[in-house]
């Protein structure tokens, strides 16, 4: 029942063992309230955790077998009953009687013979006060609902927004849907296997890799910005146009902050998007670009995507060139083991490549994406 709603009367245990005592609480109760009764802890127990439990229990201490602080130590430590308030109403009167009660638990403790009016009084008082408590553990728990549903609201538009940004990159470069798709479980893996480790731990949290693993799709999202004859280009660039294709990292970091400026705040869940797009062609030694960063001035998720987006390209098949075998693409990024890549990343890469392996062959390309992309380049003048 709503124990909120006064037109309705709460109700009360009384556990005595004595028939007179139970006969005089039911007589001064039952005017106020509905009277439950029983002789013994073992059945006040069973009534308490049944389907019609009581708002509130008075309890005697001296009953034979199982005493009133067994019972009240049993009612508190079972969650159905442990919320119903006790009061103790005994003919044990020493201070140290009332202390061990009210340290079980129990919200009050009257001493026998009864003062009716002050009996009357304070289980109003606790009905009351236990009510509200009902009604604030209930607003609670109403309260903790919303805050998880209105999470997993923001936690899907994160997801859309990235997914929008990152199919729009995929209009322009098809090759990208399923290195997408590896490149993000790729990161997630790696990220995993350096959880634990001193220098990474820090950062590398359950929420920061879940993160990272919805931030990865958009490396390359400055590819958008590039012309056609140079991002679709069949061969390998001129010097003048791999400088054009190297801008797609500063190109996707604007357009990621750009979108924050347009929403007038920083976004927290694109900071690792932004890291990643702007810094993930950058290498150890200081050699890549767009900055030149070197060593741990290069954020750790971009280095992570490094290992990622070198291992993919080198694996992968593209219309101008075959893929490459797992085993000659990890020998080849074994030269860039403390140059182009973080030496204590690339060691963890060479832990989990068989990880890495079944990744891509769970999102392997197939040659129907090979030929709508080769038909594009086709349309697009490129071949």
């Amino acid at each position: 029942m709503d124990r909120l709603d006064l037109t309705e009367k709460a109700t009360i245990l009384v556990v005595d063992d004595t028939p007179d005592n139970l006969t005089l609480m039911n007589n001064l109760l039952k005017g106020s309230y509905k009277i439950k009764i029983a002789n013994g802890g073992d059945k006040a127990l069973k009534i308490a955790a049944s389907d019609s439990p009581p708002d509130l229990i008075l309890l005697d201490i001296m009953m034979p077998g199982m005493d009133g602080y067994e019972v009240c130590r049993r009612l508190k430590r079972n969650p159905k009953t442990m919320d119903i308030p006790v009061i103790f109403l005994t003919a044990k009167a020493e201070v140290e009687d009332e202390k061990k009660g009210l340290e079980l638990g129990a919200v009050d403790y009257i001493t026998k013979p009864i003062s009716p009016p002050i009996v009357m009084a304070r289980v109003k008082n606790h009905l009351a006060l236990n009510a509200m408590s009902d009604f604030l553990r209930d607003k609670n728990e109403f309260l903790e609902l919303e805050v998880a549903k209105r999470t997993r609201e923001v936690m899907a538009i994160q997801d859309v927004t990235i997914l929008v940004m990152a199919s729009l990159a995929e209009t322009r470069d098809s090759d990208t849907g399923n290195h997408i798709r590896r490149t993000q479980f790729y990161v997630k893996a790696l990220a995993e296997r350096l959880r634990e480790h001193p220098r990474f731990a820090w950062f590398l949290t359950e929420s920061n890799i879940n993160m990272l693993f919805k931030s990865a799709p958009l490396h390359d999202i400055g590819k958008v910005g590039i012309p056609d004859r140079i991002l679709l280009k069949p061969g390998r660039f001129e010097p003048h146009e791999f400088e054009i294709m190297k801008t797609h990292t500063t190109l996707g970091y604007e357009a990621i902050v750009h979108a924050e400026t347009a929403l007038g705040t920083n976004v927290e869940f694109l900071s690792f998007a932004k890291a990643i797009a702007l810094s993930h062609q950058e290498k150890w030694d200081g050699s890549g670009y767009p900055q030149g960063l070197a060593g741990d001035d290069i954020p750790i998720a971009a280095r992570l995507m490094a290992v990622a987006d070198v291992y993919d390209a080198l694996i992968s098949r593209r219309v101008y060139k075959k893929s490459m075998p797992h085993e000659k693409a990890v020998q080849i990024m074994v030269v860039g083991r403390g140059t182009h890549f973080d030496a204590d990343m690339f060691d963890a890469f060479i832990d989990i490549q068989e990880e890495f392996r079944a990744i891509a062959l769970r999102f392997i390309d197939s040659d129907e994406d090979l030929n709508k992309k080769k038909g594009y380049m086709v349309q697009a003048g490129a071949l």
